[in-house]
């Protein structure tokens, strides 16, 4: 099936060294593995470094390359500079950094704690800007070129209830892909996001929803092609906007949702639930008026 299939050439990639955060699993390990299918190497991080290290053997004995596993919990400064610093010396030059780590919560915003909602803060909006600031800094410093690839969602410029902490943590990413954008493109650094709608990970959902919400709450049943995404479509789209081929893209941010979010904004589009009957009786009676 073509969903599951790589889109971009085989080499596109050749030669990048990439950071991924939140690397090990999920929809940061699908994108990971295309990168490596391309020819890049990669530096997968997160807190677990078991959880790193046998993903990166695993995603090397699949695709080839080189995995370089890393702890680091992003929102501590001093490890994201251990981390960048040890990624430059096994690596070399690091060519992108895609910031994916995350955290959230499904809760009504007055049942979280401040513990709790600071710490989706902090891993998100926090993690991001100071794996951002510590990999732009040393770019800049080098005079090197650099590219940013942030995942952020589709309410990050909406809002949304019941995900407070993660929506004000996502505006502020998508704000600062923005600005830097900007700012940054004088020493050769890009900046651009995706917005992700329903990619299903067994980790991930089961947190979000677990039991028998999934069901409840199918997310498919909101996304008006029917489905919900593959994760090498999302892949695709992250490759391309890490690769070369994206150079004259810049402060974008591209929604792969299958247009859930619109959706879900306009006004009158839940009436794809009323019935053909009722339609017939809706253009009747209006036919008998003057």
């Amino acid at each position: 099936m073509i969903l599951a299939e790589g889109m971009l050439k085989p080499g596109a990639l050749k030669g990048k060294n990439i950071i991924l955060t939140g690397g090990g699993t999920g929809l940061g390990r699908s994108m990971g593995e295309y990168f490596l299918e391309l020819g890049a190497n990669l530096v997968i991080t997160s807190r677990k470094l078991d959880v790193l290290e046998e993903t990166a053997q695993e995603m090397m004995t699949a695709k080839g390359g080189k995995v370089i596993p890393l702890a680091c919990d992003v929102r501590e400064i001093d490890q994201v500079e251990a981390m960048w610093k040890a990624a430059n010396e096994k690596l070399g030059q690091i060519h992108v950094v895609l910031n994916n780590a995350a955290g959230n919560f499904i809760s009504p915003t007055e049942r979280l704690s401040i513990n709790a909602f600071n710490t989706v803060l902090d891993i998100v909006l926090k993690g991001t800007s100071q794996v951002t600031l510590t990999a732009g800094k040393d770019w800049i410093a080098k005079k090197q070129s650099g590219t940013f690839l942030n995942i952020v969602t589709t309410y990050a410029w909406t809002g949304s209830g019941y995900v407070v902490p993660s929506a004000a943590a996502k505006a502020g990413v998508l704000a600062l892909t923005r600005s830097l954008a900007v700012e940054w493109a004088k020493y050769g650094i890009r900046s651009n996001a995706i917005a992700p709608g329903p990619f299903p990970t067994e980790g991930a959902w089961s947190r979000l929803l677990p039991g028998d919400l999934v069901k409840k709450f199918d997310p498919a049943k909101k996304v008006p092609v029917g489905r919900v995404g593959e994760h090498q479509e999302l892949a695709n789209l992250a490759a391309y906007l890490v690769s070369d081929y994206s150079s004259y893209v810049n402060g974008e941010v591209m929604t792969i949702d299958g247009g859930e979010w619109l959706k879900g904004a306009g006004e009158f589009n839940n009436l794809d639930q009323i019935p053909e009957e009722m339609w017939d009786m809706m253009e009747a009676s209006r036919g008998k008026k003057p």
